[in-house]
């Protein structure tokens, strides 16, 4: 028997769409005389469709559409993720399509409810097993989160499954694939089932699907590892109820992954919603200068502009190395010099300003005439504005509401500091196009003479650390000083994190590859007079 995986980009609310490429993975398949094909979980509606979820009419087309794809499938069995509504109840569920009509249906066993998921705010659960004959093989299904506990895979080995089938929405994040293979091999061993593992691929707003699908065997090896971060289609020979080795993709550098997760959000978000291009402003610094090589890199040269905006405080450097970068890249290269607006606002709020210092104010100002001309060439264009913050200065507020992070999408969102510098050495590893004193010179925001980050943060492998241990890991004040970090630096970071609540809020959404982001999974309330302690 052939069962063949497909790894599909599927475009939430796409209907059509996505039954389009159903259709196309499975004539591919059929060609390979495949007996099954096996769909991401809810590839028919794409994932997740969050509150689309609550609404009747939702259900309807869902279903209109799966009987659709259903006409059109013959020669070959396809399991296909769906949303359904019946007897009043709604369920993320499993289709098994014969010869143009669905034969049986499995409903989610285990709910997600926690990080980026909140599938108990949609579904129901269920508990009954689906298993189903193709040439003498019994096939189970269960979908993502079942077989994250040994319940769903166990109702599914009493009820004869011989083979374990698995559809998955699982977004990437670092090293989880490492996760997925260890939690997988526990089904395994627990049920003696081999396991076939398809995800999805593509972004979806600030989720990244890496696909990465593979099989396991009965002894918990991998006979197939799909690629990551591609569409792809693998034909699984399964002998004696054993799947036959396969192709294996190779296991890449972290920084690899992470810039594929990069530059794919990129391209689904602009693609998805229809934007011609993107915009960024192209300071001459490190993180505007990965967040452009990121957007040609995805988008192809042509449809990324980058403005440099100097004011009398940028260094002639700067300015070079932008305008080098650009050419490198071949991107739309202009420069709209920010110091005549900036002097009009002064000698507007001259009066209002009578008698008080230069501070932030001033500095938040050329940030915001800087935000101003983006939106303004955005509007004029449609192309949409990409943010080049990144997630050390997201966490800590270093960032000006209403100027840099003006915007659509935010490319860095949940890079760190340190990670940013890691990327950019990783692409110029590929072809050399990010100037190399972009990567060593001291990090400034050039809003004042002599500036440097380090006037305002704590050194940036402190800052990310930190920063990193109570985000990501919730690790307690006293548990990160275990780590070596001192009391004062701890406390002036979880501070930094506390009051930028407000602005994280009013920042545009970003990729997420970490386990914790500032966006669905980072739920902090702003009015908040809860101060942690060393207990």
């Amino acid at each position: 028997m052939k069962i063949a995986i497909a790894q599909i980009n599927c475009t939430v609310g796409d209907l059509a769409g996505n039954a389009a490429r159903i259709l196309d993975f499975v004539g591919q398949a059929r060609a390979q005389s495949a007996d099954v094909l096996v769909t991401p979980e809810l590839a028919l509606c794409g994932y997740p469709p969050e509150d689309l979820l609550l609404r009747d009419d939702f259900y309807r087309s869902c279903d209109s559409a799966l009987r659709d794809l259903a006409a059109g499938i013959k020669g070959i069995t396809v399991v296909v993720g769906h949303p359904r509504q019946v007897g009043g109840k709604r369920y993320n569920a499993a289709s098994v399509i014969q010869d143009g009509r669905v034969v049986a249906t499995y409903h989610k066993h285990t709910l997600p409810n926690y990080t980026v998921f909140d599938e108990e705010r949609y579904f129901d659960a269920d508990d009954q097993p689906c298993v189903f004959e193709i040439n003498g093989t019994k096939l189970g299904v269960n979908i993502c989160e079942d077989t994250w506990d040994a319940v769903a895979p166990r109702a599914a080995g009493k009820a004869g499954a011989q083979v374990l089938l698995v559809l998955n929405a699982s977004p990437y994040h670092l090293r989880k694939q490492h996760t997925r293979y260890d939690v997988m091999r526990e089904r395994v061993a627990e049920t003696g089932l081999p396991l076939i593992y398809a995800n999805m691929v593509g972004g979806q707003d600030e989720l990244v699907f890496d696909g990465a699908s593979f099989v396991l065997n009965r002894s918990g090896a991998v006979t197939h590892q799909l690629p990551m971060f591609k569409e792809a289609l693998a034909i699984v020979t399964i002998e004696n109820g054993d799947p036959l080795t396969g192709e294996v993709a190779a296991e890449r550098a972290l920084e690899a992954d992470v810039y594929d997760a990069l530059c794919l959000g990129v391209r689904d978000y602009v693609t998805k919603n229809g934007f011609p291009g993107v915009l960024l402003g192209l300071s001459g610094g490190i993180d505007s200068a990965l967040t452009v090589a990121i957007a040609a890199d995805a988008l192809g040269a042509a449809k990324v502009h980058a403005v440099m905006m100097p004011s009398q405080y940028t260094a002639g450097m700067s300015r070079d190395d932008a305008c080098k970068e650009a050419e490198a890249l071949g991107v739309r290269y202009s420069e709209i010099a920010i110091k005549p607006m900036f002097d009009a606002f002064e000698a507007a709020l001259a009066p209002q300003f009578r008698g008080l210092r230069p501070d932030t104010t001033e500095e938040n100002l050329q940030s915001r005439i800087r935000g101003t001309l983006l939106m303004a060439l955005s509007n004029k264009s449609g192309a949409i504005v990409l943010t080049t913050g990144n997630k050390s200065e997201m966490g800590t507020g270093y960032a000006t509401l209403y100027g840099d992070m003006a915007g659509g999408f935010a490319v860095l969102k949940d890079i760190s500091k340190m990670l940013v510098y890691r990327l950019s050495n990783y692409r110029n590893s590929v072809s050399p196009v990010i100037p190399q004193r972009v990567i060593t010179r001291a990090p400034s925001a050039e809003l004042r003479p002599d500036q440097t980050d380090q006037d305002s943060l704590p050194p940036y492998d402190v800052l990310d650390a930190i920063m990193e241990a109570y985000v990501e890991h919730n690790l307690g004040l006293r548990e990160i000083e275990a780590k070596g970090y001192s009391r004062k630096d701890i406390e002036r970071v979880i501070q930094l994190l506390r009051i930028s609540e407000y602005k994280r809020r009013q920042a545009p959404i970003g990729i997420r590859i970490t386990p914790r982001g500032f966006g669905k999974d980072w739920r902090y309330p702003i009015t908040n007079k809860y101060r942690h302690q060393f207990e």
